[in-house]
């Protein structure tokens, strides 16, 4: 915990600041105070939690599972075969050299509103750290115990199994933590742009009629989200790799 204190203390000040310089402002409107989020996020937490919230999670949920599914199988595809990873690697890259809020309003046409179009944006946003942190770790495994297996008669299962997978969880886990935290902005662009409900949605909403402290409000829940899948991740590594030290 005492490690936490010196952020903890750096949030209350900056908190401070953020309320002191709010209300000097006194345009509530563009830039409320945090009490006044807080005090807005709690008038407005029947519709925010009940509503909008589980459209939200459904969607990011949904974007982690296929973004799992097919960033590690891609990654695997790739570390075993030499042509794939030529092939596909190179267009993963450039995949991410093209702007998501660009994309997303084509996922509105091809999907209408959807809970499809921001699944699509939430995997485009999630599916590179993934897959590059997966296939950078299957490549990190130790090839002088590679090779050791081999001469005691282990197959590429064996190998793959005992070497490869232990040796790109550290990896997996370091891609998925990134992937939680944007899966969140991934959601919230979608929803920004075409959905009939979610906290990007309500956040949208909230603006056209000029009400700050109800725009920052979902965007405190988000923040929330995100932190908790993070936290998440952490503990399911920490489970997973028991077996390796902290230094």
């Amino acid at each position: 915990m005492k490690s936490y204190i010196a952020s903890t203390i750096l949030v209350f000040i900056l908190m401070i600041g953020w309320e002191f310089g709010a209300r000097m402002y006194n345009k509530s409107f563009i830039l409320p105070s945090p009490i006044d989020i807080l005090l807005k996020l709690w008038e407005l937490k029947i519709i925010l939690l009940f509503e909008h919230l589980p459209a939200t999670l459904l969607i990011i949920v949904i974007g982690l599972l296929i973004s799992i599914l097919i960033g590690v199988g891609l990654a695997v595809w790739m570390n075993m075969s030499k042509i794939a990873e030529k092939a596909f690697y190179p267009l993963i890259v450039a995949s991410q050299t093209i702007p998501t809020i660009a994309l997303a309003p084509i996922f509105v046409v091809w999907f209408g509103y959807s809970i499809w179009s921001k699944v699509f944006v939430t995997f485009l946003i999630t599916f590179f750290p993934l897959t590059v942190s997966t296939f950078d770790g299957l490549r990190s495994s130790n090839k002088d115990i590679k090779e050791l297996l081999l001469t005691m008669g282990a197959s590429k299962k064996d190998i793959f199994f005992k070497l490869a997978v232990p040796s790109a969880l550290p990896s997996f886990f370091s891609g998925l933590k990134v992937a939680v935290t944007v899966s969140v902005i991934g959601a919230a662009i979608g929803e920004w742009l075409g959905a009939e409900s979610g906290l990007g949605y309500f956040s949208r909403r909230m603006m056209t009629q000029m009400d700050g402290a109800a725009v920052f409000a979902p965007i405190v829940l988000l923040s929330i989200i995100g932190i908790l899948l993070f936290l998440l991740v952490t503990w399911l590594e920490k489970i997973c790799l028991g077996w390796r030290k902290e230094s």
